[in-house]
């Protein structure tokens, strides 16, 4: 169970990067607009707020990373918790697809994350 939860929370992660990539370098490309169904003109007066939101989902990345390196079961679960906050407030707020693209990966790393066992701490 806990290969299965890093590798859960490895692909929510890099997720998160694509995701960055695309809201602060892709907004007002023709790729970001096909992948976010918007035309030139909704693209060109959203692409600040678009970098901002970006810049949110490379942070949640980089804690989940901090979380995959360190070992700290502590902050793989606060990030992905707020990866699945975030996803259900967008998917009831924005866009339903938000629920299955973020919500849904995030609920299920955070549930193996929680069922994988503890590491046993070894008394020198």
């Amino acid at each position: 169970m806990r290969m299965i939860a890093l590798v859960l929370t490895g692909f929510v992660a890099l997720s998160h990067v694509g995701i960055m990539i695309l809201e602060m370098f892709f907004w007002n490309h023709p790729l970001g607009q096909r992948i976010f169904g918007m035309t030139p003109e909704v693209s060109a007066s959203s692409a600040v707020l678009a970098a901002n939101q970006g810049l949110y989902n490379g942070f949640l990345a980089a804690g989940l990373v901090w979380g995959l390196a360190s070992g700290r079961r502590d902050v793989k679960i606060f990030f992905l918790a707020c990866v699945v906050v975030a996803g259900a407030f967008g998917g009831l707020t924005a866009k339903t697809s938000i629920l299955f693209t973020q919500g849904l990966p995030a609920l299920l790393a955070l549930l193996a994350v929680l069922a994988a066992p503890r590491p046993t701490m070894v008394a020198r």
